[in-house]
């Protein structure tokens, strides 16, 4: 009985078993299938890891090469002696990838603390450049902001941000080279003086290599150095950097004790006609800020006219010396102190009477002089003026050059004649000036005006006799005498040959009243001529104006100081100081 039960049991077993459905298909098909994605993906990693390893590794450094640009050393300036006046430094600039940067206000926040910018415009430039791959948040940082902000990035793991190699200019003297050498901008391109002028020349190449970037846009490898960059050619100005430290601090303490609206001062090379010096007021810092007055960059010595006024006699006379009419010994009736042309009147401080040549100077008789300009031709004294320079660019190649004025004779009525023989009527430069008086010192050869050192010798054109501007030379000595108009322009030591000028300034209608352009010219030493200064302040209004007590003095402390630099022996020493030299070797 109990045997039939198991049976039973088993044959129902037996029929549930076989009720059952059977997996075994699927896991033999399971199987398979995870035994073949197996067998492709060691496939595929030999395929990557034997076959296709050239393939794959450009592909990979295709992704994250990138050509970059070398930036390019731009050329140094320097003053005669060697002495850098502008150079340039290597600084990082902060970059962006605004595809990359995280727009988080956690993110962005540290940055713009540690660039100091405001976080504001900083979110609203990423949103702007959102297109682009790059754009920079700041330009030119110093070097520790540069590192505290990498280091943020790395510790914070942030991408799209880098920084790019630059340079910054920098002119170690500041505002006493300012009008001179200028300025760049933010791309190290000139915009004023001599930056602007030698630009091309200053410029380098810029070159560039590909280099291999991390996820973060780092160069982490230089690949290959497609272009080399070319740095920029040095410029050796003609300055002197010690002459023109003593003419802008003379200059400044005279437009600032004057209550000057500006003022400007040259020194020339009565040899070459090359510029040792060339100062204004006001000036400017050009390694600041470039926002402020306009008109603050221009060098005044070179872009502002004026009308010289009586720094003009000596070439009146010289013209007539030039002309065979007139010898030194020649005079003048410039009594009874007043001289009616037309409808005009000239008039003199006082009636002088009958004077020579040299008084007409000494004395600065307005009448003298224009007795001597209408006795001359027309044509003869325009021309005489003209090879003086007068009316013509000096060609130095300085931006924003004006050329004075001077009008043709065949436009002059009597009285235009009269009043260009004392400095009204014609307009001038600093610089014009001084290359006019640089004539009378290098005994009547005019040279051409260079601010940059050239390889040859300037090579110079007669236009006056020698002998005519050594005899005006002798006649402005007298000037310096305390018999004349600026016993304040002397040097001890030093013969001294100059002229005054006092004008008044031109403006609607007519010349003003109280405005006036004080000026002195002067030559040192007067016996064998080497350096020729120009002195001009604008509307100084502490009470003095005339030129012998506003200008004279600053031709005399410069002078002395540029004497002594340059070594320049003495010409006018005593007796008395001779002998004291010579005890001085005894001992």
């Amino acid at each position: 009985m109990s045997g039939n039960r198991r049976q039973k049991r088993q044959k129902q077993a037996r029929r549930v078993e076989l009720a059952l459905p059977s997996y075994r298909a699927r896991r033999w098909t399971l199987l398979g299938m995870l035994s073949l994605a197996a067998m492709v993906l060691v496939w595929r990693a030999v395929d990557q890891q034997i076959f296709e390893t050239d393939f794959l590794q450009n592909e990979g450094q295709r992704r994250h090469l990138r050509v970059v640009e070398m930036p390019a050393h731009r050329g140094m300036i320097r003053d005669r002696s060697g002495n850098p006046v502008a150079i340039s430094t290597p600084v990082d600039s902060v970059w962006a990838n605004p595809r990359t940067l995280s727009p988080d206000r956690r993110v962005l926040v540290p940055v713009a603390e540690i660039l100091e910018v405001d976080l504001d415009r900083l979110r609203q430039l990423l949103a702007r450049r959102s297109d682009r791959s790059f754009v920079y948040l700041k330009r030119r940082v110093n070097p520790d902001r540069a590192a505290r902000l990498m280091e943020y990035v790395g510790e914070h793991d942030i991408a799209g941000i880098g920084l790019q190699r630059e340079y910054r200019r920098y002119y170690p003297d500041g505002e006493v080279f300012a009008h001179v050498i200028g300025f760049t901008n933010i791309d190290d391109e000139g915009q004023e003086g001599l930056e602007l002028a030698y630009d091309e020349w200053l410029q380098g190449t810029s070159g560039s290599k590909r280099v291999i970037q991390d996820g973060r846009a780092r160069a982490v490898k230089d690949v290959e150095h497609i272009l080399e960059p070319e740095a920029g050619k040095d410029l050796v100005t003609t300055i002197d950097r010690r002459l023109q430290f003593l003419a802008y601090r003379e200059l400044k303490g005279a437009v600032q004790r004057h209550k000057a609206k500006s003022g400007s001062a040259v020194i020339l090379d009565a040899r070459n006609g090359e510029v040792l010096a060339m100062v204004n007021q006001p000036a400017y810092n050009p390694n600041g800020s470039k926002k402020g007055k306009v008109g603050r960059f221009r060098n005044r010595a070179v872009t502002d006219v004026f009308e010289p006024g009586s720094t003009m006699k000596p070439f009146t006379i010289a013209a007539a010396l030039e002309s065979g009419r007139y010898s030194r010994d020649s005079v003048i009736d410039t009594a009874p102190g007043t001289f009616r042309v037309g409808r005009h009147l000239v008039k003199d401080h006082r009636d002088y009477g009958r004077i020579d040549l040299a008084r007409v100077i000494l004395k600065s008789s307005n009448v003298g002089v224009s007795k001597i300009a209408l006795d001359l031709p027309k044509e003869t004294f325009w021309g005489f003026f003209s090879r003086m320079g007068f009316g013509e660019p000096t060609s130095t190649g300085f931006p924003g050059e004006v050329t004075g004025q001077l009008a043709p004779y065949r436009r002059w009525a009597e009285i235009d004649q009269a009043t260009l023989a004392f400095g009204y009527g014609l307009s001038v430069t600093a610089l014009q000036l001084a290359r006019a008086y640089g004539v009378i010192a290098s005994d009547g050869i005019r040279y051409p005006v260079s601010l940059v050192q050239a390889e040859e010798p300037a090579r110079g054109e007669r236009v006056m006799r020698a002998e005519t501007a050594r005899t005006v030379r002798r006649m402005m000595e007298a000037v310096i005498s305390e018999e004349g108009t600026a016993p304040a322009a002397a040097v001890s030591g030093y013969r001294v040959a100059g002229k005054t000028g006092t004008a008044k300034k031109s403006i609607s209608g007519g010349y003003a009243e109280d405005r006036y352009i004080s000026v002195f010219a002067g030559i040192a030493p007067a016996s064998d001529p080497r350096l020729v200064m120009v002195v001009m302040i604008d509307e100084p209004s502490a009470g003095k104006y005339y030129g012998g007590s506003v200008a004279a003095p600053v031709f005399s402390r410069v002078m002395t100081g540029a004497l002594r630099l340059l070594n320049i022996a003495p010409d006018a020493l005593d007796e008395q100081t001779v002998k004291m030299a010579a005890l001085g070797e005894d001992r």
